[in-house]
This record gives structure tokens, C-alpha cells and sequence, in this order.
């Protein structure tokens, strides 16, 4: 213990990084818990989609949807969803799993959702780029 003292003593700097990683480790592994939002690698996506009938919410913006996209997904880039939240109400019982570019903006989408009452609400971990990197297919053009 008196090692540890010193050594946090000779290098503050060192042991305030090791802390900042430790809490964003514990925010990362607890976050998924208290906000119900369950993040999906794209080989359980595929399974809500095919097994559940899960829709999939594009949050990306049009351009971007245009290069390749989940094939049957509904688009609605994040910049407009909270006008369009009752065109979705239809869906508020069904799995929706919110993607984009790599995660980030489909996190914000499911945020949304879920502050919207949606019930089973999942973000794709890694987003498009996951998909991709799976081999799993994309489609291009407007839906």
C-alpha cells in the first residue's frame, strides 16, 4: 500500500489517466443498463431483423443513405427525426435498430426514441461501417 502512495505521490498525471479510463469503462459497461438501450454487434441485428421483424432506422444523412444502405430500411436523417416522431408511431411495439455512419448519431436516434416512449430500442454498434466489415449487404439508391 505504501508503494501505491508513493507512486500515485511521483505520478499524479499518470494515476489521473488510469482513473479517467477506469470511469469511461464503468459509464460504457452501466450506460447500456440504465438507459435500456442495447447496442448490437450486425450478426444479432440480423437476427432482430429476421426473427423479430425489427426495423431499421437510418439516421444518416441523404447522401450518405444514397451510397448504401440496409435494404428495407426507413430513413430518416437525425437532423429531422424528432419532426417525423409520429410517422413512427406505427412501430412503437416492434425492435427498432437505429444505424449510421459508425454508432455515434444512431446513439443520439435511440436517446430520442426512447425519451419518445419507443419500447425495444437498439443502437447498431459500429454502424454501416460494422455492416460492412461483416459482409454483410448493402443497397444502394432511395429506397
Amino acid at each position: 500500500m505504501e508503494l501505491f502512495v508513493e507512486f500515485v505521490g511521483n505520478h499524479p498525471l499518470l494515476f489521473l489517466a488510469l482513473s479517467i479510463v477506469i470511469s469511461l469503462l464503468i459509464w460504457n459497461l452501466l450506460g447500456e443498463q440504465v438507459s435500456g438501450i442495447k447496442s448490437l454487434v450486425p450478426q444479432e441485428a440480423t437476427l432482430l431483423i429476421n426473427h423479430d421483424n425489427a426495423i431499421v432506422l437510418d439516421v444518416r444523412e441523404e447522401n450518405e443513405y444514397a451510397n448504401g444502405h440496409i435494404l428495407k430500411s426507413l430513413h430518416i436523417p437525425l437532423s429531422t427525426l424528432s419532426d417525423k416522431m409520429k410517422s413512427l408511431e406505427k412501430y412503437k411495439t416492434r425492435p427498432i435498430i437505429a444505424s449510421c455512419m459508425s454508432g455515434n448519431r444512431s446513439g443520439r436516434a435511440c436517446r430520442l426514441l426512447k425519451k419518445n416512449d419507443f419500447e425495444k430500442v437498439h443502437n447498431l454498434k459500429g454502424g454501416i461501417i460494422a455492416w460492412q466489415n461483416a459482409n454483410l449487404p448493402l443497397t444502394r439508391g432511395k429506397n
